[in-house]
């Protein structure tokens, strides 16, 4: 046998951050008889220190328990009004129950409260260390687990069926043609170590704004988010706030004993701010949010991430689709980039699950999907495969699923900070208007509610 046909994998995965790892564990779990290799640059336990807050939401809870990373909901227990929850992987999270939007010295606020939508939680704190650790436990428990590495690389002979870990590798190269994607691995840049096949390939190392290359839809909102954990004097179990000021939204997630802050400013503010002692630094947040929770009483692990939105404007090309920040980075207001990759892990595992099923039809992350079936299936899809492997049609069908969800979650996450950057008084009046309406019309709230929850599902 030749190369081509030994070292052919069904689906190649290009970065194992959380939502290249969530792709995994669903192919994994869902469509055991597919040849998965997840490419991940990443050394053992990288990233298990990262103290980085990250909100997920309900929707992307009930992703990640299908992966094998949290606690099925039908499983899970939550006290109405605990201020932490351990799950059962280990992984340490905060309930958010309630979510209070204002602007700062302007009329107007919401309020969204978790028992107004029958949920657990409207959604979860949790550090992306945390969460990484727990993504690596579940791909542990794979039972069809196979790991790759320099030291013992990928042998000769037909490959198994099941999830295949090459660490640490990078991808040094990847083209398609009308057959296969050829991925090119290496330790380094110019160390080309093995060269993989396979029918579809996914990009999913998407890293942060300020390193990425520019896309078709890409704006620098000349704002650094300026991050850290405070505590303060009265704190308030299971509550986030998300307040507009004039600088740019401050968002407050409660974690542990304190909150995440998210503090969105211009670039001159933000390295002001990081030069000023603890006292001075948490007198000018506490202007700025408010006195609901008291004095704030200590800052620490400042740091700041420059604010863009970078995005493709298809999500698909030929054999390769993109996932994640490598489809779109989005402004970190409402806290929706890791969500909505979560989501696009999620629906082209099912796509690709339901092609090889003979279905096309869409399911929801907030609904119960029936698992694969481990038998390989004959092509009816026309998706180009033979052997019941989804195709190019089968990615073309996930861009068209995605579509509705992605362009709605990034007018939201680009127009917010504009609209609500404007200081102009008849401005302010009407986004106001716009916060009060969202307490007057209740169908509208729950929409705007399920929207932050579950996405746009199309």
């Amino acid at each position: 046998m030749t190369p081509e046909t030994t070292r052919r994998f069904d689906v190649a995965i290009v970065g194992a951050g959380p939502v290249g790892t969530a792709l995994a564990l669903l192919l994994a779990q869902r469509a055991p008889q597919m040849r998965v290799a997840l490419i991940d640059a990443r050394g053992p336990q990288a990233g298990y220190d990262d103290p980085r807050a990250l909100a997920l939401s309900h929707g992307s809870r009930e992703i990640l328990a299908r992966a094998g990373a949290w606690p099925h909901p039908a499983h899970a227990t939550h006290a109405a009004h605990a201020s932490s929850a351990r799950a059962n992987t280990g992984l340490a999270t905060t309930p958010i129950q309630h979510i209070h939007v204002s602007q700062a010295r302007r009329f107007g606020s919401t309020e969204i409260d978790f028992r107004e939508h029958g949920v657990p939680a409207l959604g979860y704190v949790v550090r992306y260390g945390a969460l990484m650790r727990a993504l690596d436990n579940a791909m542990s428990q794979v039972p069809t687990r196979f790991e790759h590495s320099p030291q013992s690389p990928l042998a000769a002979g037909d490959l198994p069926p099941g999830l295949h870990h090459f660490h640490p590798y990078q991808a040094i190269a990847l083209r398609q043609d009308a057959q296969q994607v050829t991925i090119t691995l290496g330790t380094t840049a110019d160390d080309h170590a093995e060269t993989l096949h396979a029918t579809l390939a996914v990009n999913a190392e998407g890293g942060l704004f300020e390193s990425q290359t520019s896309r078709p839809r890409a704006r620098d909102y000349g704002q650094t988010a300026l991050v850290g954990f405070v505590t303060c004097e009265r704190p308030r179990a299971g509550w986030a706030w998300e307040r507009f000021t004039a600088d740019g939204p401050l968002a407050l997630l409660p974690q542990d004993h304190g909150y995440a802050l998210v503090w969105c400013c211009s670039h001159d503010e933000a390295k002001r701010r990081r030069s000023m002692d603890d006292a001075s630094f948490l007198a000018e947040l506490h202007a700025a949010f408010g006195d609901r929770m008291g004095r704030f009483t200590a800052i620490s692990g400042r740091a700041g991430f420059p604010l863009g939105l970078n995005a493709l404007g298809q999500v698909v090309d030929g054999r390769v689709a993109a996932i994640g920040n490598a489809a779109q980075t989005l402004h970190p207001v409402a806290g929706q980039g890791l969500n909505l990759g979560l989501r696009d892990a999620f629906d082209l595992a099912d796509t690709l699950v339901h092609h090889m099923r003979g279905t096309h039809e869409a399911r929801s992350p907030n609904t119960t999907a029936p698992h694969a079936s481990t038998a390989g299936t004959a092509d009816t899809t026309g998706t180009g495969s033979t052997s019941g492997i989804p195709g190019p049609a089968a990615l073309a069908a996930f861009a068209r699923r995605r579509r509705a969800d992605r362009g709605m979650t990034i007018r939201i996450t680009d127009l917010l900070p504009r609209v609500f950057g404007i200081d102009a008084a008849p401005v302010a009046v009407l986004r106001g208007m716009a916060l009060a309406s969202l307490d007057l019309v209740p169908p509208l709230k729950t929409a705007f509610a399920r929207q932050m929850m579950f996405g746009q599902r199309g």
